[in-house]
This record gives structure tokens, C-alpha cells and sequence, in this order.
């Protein structure tokens, strides 16, 4: 899973103290190895855990599939006694946050969303000195994410025997529900001995 390829996720900030982290589903931009940027409205709850504890965990989850009982038992083994189960891919990014208010820093964040989301897009470049930004950009902070540790589970039934996941990825792409496709094609590709890349 090249998490360049990827522009959402869910940031979970622990704060100090709580009961419940803060979990915020939130569009970002990626910088390989280790930056991530983003910006959020001022009126958020995510700023006060920020600020307690500035560490988060930026989790990704890439594709993802239900695997039905039935097609998940061994070869010549009874479907009836297969097992349910999920194939997937996911990337935990442990960060150091720094929160960001100046208005230059904050118009340069945008103006690498815009960049990424938006490369053929009307709006002019972001400026924290013009109308309307400088009118605009108090209502937003920034944050730079500063990757300190990846976690990584891909579980694509590698420990299966092959015949066995070849059979799952067959019935993936006879059921095409949502994510059937993409996670068949990891299925293929892992038991071929294909890497996947976690950057």
C-alpha cells in the first residue's frame, strides 16, 4: 500500500487524561518519507488533545473485504465449517504534531492541498497577504504531522496455501462488491511473491 497513492485517513489525538482519544476522519497530503500536512476549522475538538499531548496516530486504511465463510476453508475441507474473515490493508503513522498558526504557513499548506486535490483547478494561489485569504486563513490552523514510527498489517490470507487464496480471489472478483476487485488483486500479487510498499 503506497501511502502516497493516499489522501484520507482518520487522526486520533489521545490528549492527556481522557476518557476517549479525539478520532477525526480528515483529508491530508503526504510528503514520502515523513511529513504529512493538513488544516482543520479553528472551532475543532481536536485542538485542545493537540495541545495537551502533541503526538497522534494517522491511520490509512487501504483495501478491504469480507470474506465469507464458506470460500474461507482449506482445500477439500466442508465450506460449511470455513471460518468468516476480513482481507486488508492498513497503516498506522505515529507523529509528532506541531500545530500551525502563522498565516504564511497556513497559505502554504493550502497551497499544497490545492496542488494535490485540485492540480487543475480555477482558484489562484493561496496567498496569506491578499484579499480574501488574509480574511480567510484566521478561520483555519495547520498541522504538520512528523512521521515517527509506521505501523503495518496487511492480511491478505498469506497464510493460506495458495490454491486456497486463489479461490477467494476468484470469488472476489465473481461478487465485485466494493473493494472485491482492488483486494483480489493483492491476493494474486502476494501469493506471486510481489512486495507491497508501505511508503
Amino acid at each position: 500500500m503506497a501511502l502516497s497513492r493516499h489522501d484520507f485517513g482518520e487522526l486520533i489525538a489521545p490528549g492527556r487524561g481522557r476518557d476517549l482519544p479525539v478520532v477525526l476522519p480528515t483529508h491530508f497530503t503526504y510528503a514520502d518519507p515523513a511529513t504529512v500536512w493538513l488544516h482543520l476549522a479553528r472551532p475543532n475538538a481536536v485542538w485542545d488533545a493537540l495541545t495537551e499531548h502533541p503526538r497522534c496516530l494517522l491511520v490509512v486504511t487501504g483495501e478491504i473485504a469480507y470474506v465469507r465463510a464458506d470460500w474461507n476453508s482449506a482445500p477439500e475441507a466442508d465450506p460449511a465449517l470455513g471460518v468468516p474473515t476480513s482481507d486488508y490493508a492498513t497503516v498506522q503513522l505515529e507523529c509528532d504534531v506541531r500545530i500551525e498558526d502563522q498565516p504564511a504557513a497556513k497559505a502554504a499548506t493550502l497551497r499544497r492541498q490545492l496542488a494535490h486535490f485540485e492540480p487543475d483547478g480555477a482558484r489562484t494561489p493561496v496567498s496569506a497577504t491578499e484579499n480574501p485569504d488574509r480574511r480567510l486563513l484566521p478561520g483555519i490552523r495547520g498541522l504538520e504531522l512528523t512521521v515517527t514510527g509506521v505501523r503495518a498489517k496487511f492480511k491478505f490470507g498469506d497464510n493460506k496455501p495458495v490454491e486456497q487464496r486463489e479461490r477467494v480471489a476468484t470469488r472476489f472478483t465473481q461478487r465485485e462488491s466494493p473493494g472485491d476487485l482492488a483486494v483480489a488483486d493483492r491476493v494474486l500479487r502476494r501469493s506471486d511473491g510481489c512486495p507491497i510498499s508501505t511508503k
